[in-house]
């Protein structure tokens, strides 16, 4: 059965643009007919993705573009750092790249992310494109302009709001995702029902075995409904002054899971997965939530595949850790961490809690013998 193509328009004014949701598209020149006109584009990709898909984008983008350059990137959140950023200045430079030249980011949330933040540095800017591989990348890390790479003490904390021209879901391009892969990218989607829409919510409970099974008509709801939500959020506060922050639920313990582990230990979904409901007992102990809500999603994050107990960072002193790798955040003030929270079901809110209250959240949430030795949830 043929998924139709569905398109989702982010509005920022002269920053808008299209998302195209459809199946087998990646490889066809007319998705790319209204990119910027230009001498030459670089398709930016990894090892895992490039033997699968970028002879195909490249053949579509023949049609348009003189000179087409691929530069492929080791695979794995432990590149996202300036030294793998740098490979991708060297291609621009080395085949003479000018500032028309249109780069293409073919991968997941790591490739998208520095590509964005490439071509956000590149003489000052030039044009790219999301094409995201990944059902993370997908629902979220490609929507918004959020570019960055991340630093040994933070994550994302280097980076740049730059805006694609166009981001294209082939949906096809999940059937070769990873069983764990998949389960990551479930993560991004559960988290728009808490914040958002709580029948969105009721419609996973209900399909999540579907997606999971990659079943395409499943997948294409949960993809446009989760881009409408992030490009409604998006288009009132691009630059996360304030409404964009409950994007972030479930993040802020999720980024000190990865820095703490090491980068690439645990992939950045399964810590969102485990971090929402470390912020879910926190909106519980706030009396924002009752338990019925911490159950039923706790419930549904299981289901998804992904761990629903943090890992313990430090034997001697776990919440101290969290608490240290969390003071590193883009949402902190002053020192004070700043939380996404539940305000009741389908309603976010960000504020801040007492440590001893977080620490409290963080030893009921950990798994004991769930450390950083464990490489794999």
């Amino acid at each position: 059965m043929t998924t139709p193509s569905q398109t989702v328009r982010i509005d920022l004014g002269e920053r808008s643009y299209p998302i195209v949701i459809a199946a087998d598209v990646l490889g066809q020149s007319a998705t790319y007919a209204a990119c910027p006109s230009a001498t030459q584009a670089l398709i930016v990709t990894n090892t895992t993705v490039a033997p699968l898909y970028a002879q195909q984008l490249a053949a579509a983008l023949a049609a348009q573009y003189q000179q087409v350059h691929t530069v492929v990137l080791p695979d794995g959140e432990a590149y996202k750092d300036w030294q793998t950023l740098n490979l991708v200045f060297d291609a621009l430079l080395g085949q003479g790249c000018d500032r028309k030249t249109v780069l293409f980011a073919l991968g997941g949330g790591v490739v998208g992310d520095m590509t964005g933040f490439a071509a956000a540095s590149y003489m000052r800017g030039v044009p790219f494109v999301q094409v995201p591989t990944t059902l993370l990348s997908q629902v979220d890390s490609s929507v918004g302009g959020k570019t960055a790479i991340n630093h040994p003490l933070g994550k994302n904390m280097i980076g740049a709001f730059y805006q694609p021209q166009l981001v294209v879901c082939d949906l096809a391009s999940l059937d070769t995702l990873p069983a764990r892969e998949v389960s990551a990218g479930l993560a991004e989607i559960i988290k728009y029902g808490p914040i958002a829409d709580m029948e969105f919510f009721e419609w996973l409970e209900q399909h999540i075995e579907d997606l999971r099974a990659l079943d395409r008509t499943a997948l294409a709801h949960a993809v446009k409904r989760s881009v409408e939500i992030k490009a409604w959020v998006v288009g009132q506060d691009e630059k996360e002054a304030g409404l964009r922050a409950i994007l972030n639920f479930g993040h802020t313990f999720g980024h000190a899971m990865e820095a703490g582990m090491g980068y690439g230990n645990w992939l950045h979904g399964e810590g969102v997965g485990a971090g929402m409901v470390m912020a879910a007992h926190l909106s519980m102990a706030l009396g924002l939530v009752d338990q019925a809500f911490v159950q039923r999603l706790t419930q549904l994050i299981e289901r998804a595949g992904l761990p629903t107990r943090g890992p313990v960072l430090d034997a001697q002193d776990n919440a101290g850790a969290y608490l240290e790798h969390m003071r590193v955040d883009k949402k902190a003030e002053a020192g004070a961490i700043r939380f996404v929270l539940i305000d009741g079901p389908g309603k976010a809110v960000v504020q801040s809690a007492s440590d001893d209250l977080v620490r409290q959240v963080i030893d009921t949430c950990c798994a004991q013998g769930v450390g950083i030795q464990n490489e794999k949830p």
